[in-house]
């Protein structure tokens, strides 16, 4: 049994993969309480990976992203074989401080050292690397080997500040072509 907040179904909303058609496996729980989190772990359902896949199954998309929370908490073998026996594609949306399982066809790492202690990233490698850009140097994470970099300007919840940090990562991505700026297109369209 694991912690499910939510199913759903909606666009990619971030990274390299935006704007693609996906089932979302949102999971409850986190072993970090990063300030801006947008899941509320106190709401969720247990349900077995028959049960997970199941709901998934009602939507047309074959790509689901195991999200959070931390996904690396509650994602298992039998999971993975069970979502990728019945055609589909897993992604994982993940803070990188545990170790993944192999098998796993797209992985994005955010890391969260900014905010937390004993956040350290032990994902050495991933598709993408998505850093929430608060004004912080980023050099650093370039340490982790990803196929894509991806600056995403954090939502503040303050306009004034937000565009700030807009306009400080566009000259980033400009000044460091190896990154890309990402955008969180669900909230500039209002999805889920």
């Amino acid at each position: 049994m694991k912690p499910v907040n939510e199913i759903f179904y909606s666009l990619q909303g971030e990274g390299r993969q935006a704007g693609r058609p996906a089932v979302f496996v949102r999971f409850s729980g986190c072993n970090l309480r990063c300030p801006f989190c947008d899941t509320d772990f106190a709401q969720h359902e247990m349900m077995t990976d028959e049960q997970i896949l199941a709901e998934v199954q009602t939507y047309p998309s074959k790509l689901v992203i195991l999200t959070g929370g931390e996904p690396a908490l509650y994602v298992d073998e039998p999971l993975v074989r069970l979502l990728h026996h019945n055609g589909y594609t897993i992604a994982i949306e993940t803070n990188g401080t545990r170790p993944l399982l192999p098998g796993i066809d797209w992985v994005t790492v955010s890391p969260k050292e900014e905010w937390q202690e004993h956040a350290e990233v032990v994902v050495e490698q991933c598709n993408e690397l998505k850093v929430v850009y608060t004004g912080q140097d980023v050099s650093r994470y370039l340490q982790i080997r990803a196929d894509y970099y991806c600056l995403q300007p954090c939502d503040t919840g303050d306009e004034q500040t937000n565009l700030k940090l807009r306009s400080e990562a566009v000259e980033y991505c400009l000044q460091h072509p190896k990154w890309m700026l990402s955008l969180q297109l669900h909230k500039i369209l209002h999805l889920r």
